[in-house]
């Protein structure tokens, strides 16, 4: 591992020497030491100092991105290595769009651990277009992401699961008990909605396209959790995954609207760095998804 790196991204991220010294178990001269080294071999000063704050200058924010990607490439060489001679074990960095990373996943990797104890998931919960970056950025080993896959640079894409997306509504709301629901009664709601870049927004913006109309009363969150109880106390109307809701609908806390056109059905799609090697605990979570069609003992 370059050593100059690894110690001029954590005086960036600590944003003073003394403190990435005692991060890094050295002298504050050494850390200097390797910092002046590295802006001589760079030709370039990589950082702004004064009494009070060390910050990076534009030089030092694209080698701060570069070696952010150059250090997660040897850590993954090291583990590939390691899997030539063990069991799939070691880190593994998984990102998930809400529906899935909130509802599914936990339950994912409850069932990969039972097998490959020794496998260590990092978790990255954000909404679909989040997810892609980060994948594209290789900063983690695999994705999941709700609806459409459009073509994407130094990604693969591939859809593993189906899911079903329902109009929903609290228990005591006048549709819910209304046996006749048309788009009509339906526009004249308040509707509540996910952020923009979410896959449950996609699908939502997709429902209103069907129904003929776009809701001129409408409230919007970054949390499920906080549009089903949203509905639940009567606020609106919404269109949730089955899966994010089917413990209320168990329980009677909601209830779907039978609505013509509806479930409509989305993919979850399995999403990961375009590399020619993977490690084999990213192998073997790819293997379990695919296999058991993303709902493992659900």
């Amino acid at each position: 591992m370059d050593q100059a790196l690894l110690v001029f991204m954590t005086v960036a991220q600590q944003q003073n020497f003394t403190r990435a010294a005692e991060a890094l178990h050295m002298t504050q001269p050494a850390v200097s030491s390797y910092i002046q080294g590295l802006e001589r071999s760079l030709n370039a000063k990589l950082l702004e100092r004064t009494n009070k704050y060390v910050r990076l200058n534009k030089a030092g924010e694209i080698v701060y991105h570069h070696a952010v990607e150059i250090l997660s490439l040897y850590t993954r060489m090291e583990n590939l290595l390691d899997d030539l001679k063990h069991t799939a074990h070691g880190p593994l960095s998984i990102g998930s769009s809400y529906t899935f990373g909130e509802y599914i996943l936990p339950h994912a990797i409850a069932y990969l651990r039972s097998s490959y104890p020794t496998v260590q998931p990092s978790i990255t919960i954000a909404n679909s277009k989040e997810i892609i970056e980060l994948v594209g950025l290789r900063q983690l080993d695999a994705g999941i992401i709700e609806g459409e896959i459009k073509q994407l640079d130094r990604i693969r894409a591939v859809p593993f699961a189906e899911d079903k997306m329902s109009i929903a509504a609290g228990p005591h709301h006048p549709l819910a008990s209304q046996t006749v629901i048309t788009p009509a009664d339906l526009s004249r709601e308040t509707w509540i909605l996910r952020e923009e870049g979410s896959g449950t927004r996609e699908m939502q913006e997709k429902a209103f396209e069907l129904l003929g109309f776009y809701p001129e009363n409408l409230m919007v969150f970054g949390s499920t959790q906080a549009i089903k109880e949203s509905i639940e106390a009567g606020l609106g109307i919404t269109l949730l995954s089955f899966w994010t809701i089917r413990k209320e609908l168990g329980l009677g806390a909601l209830k779907l609207l039978d609505t013509s056109g509806f479930p409509i059905l989305r993919h979850f799609s399995l999403i990961t760095p375009d590399l020619e090697f993977q490690t084999k605990a990213t192998e073997i979570f790819i293997e379990m998804l695919i296999e058991n069609k993303g709902f493992p003992q659900l």
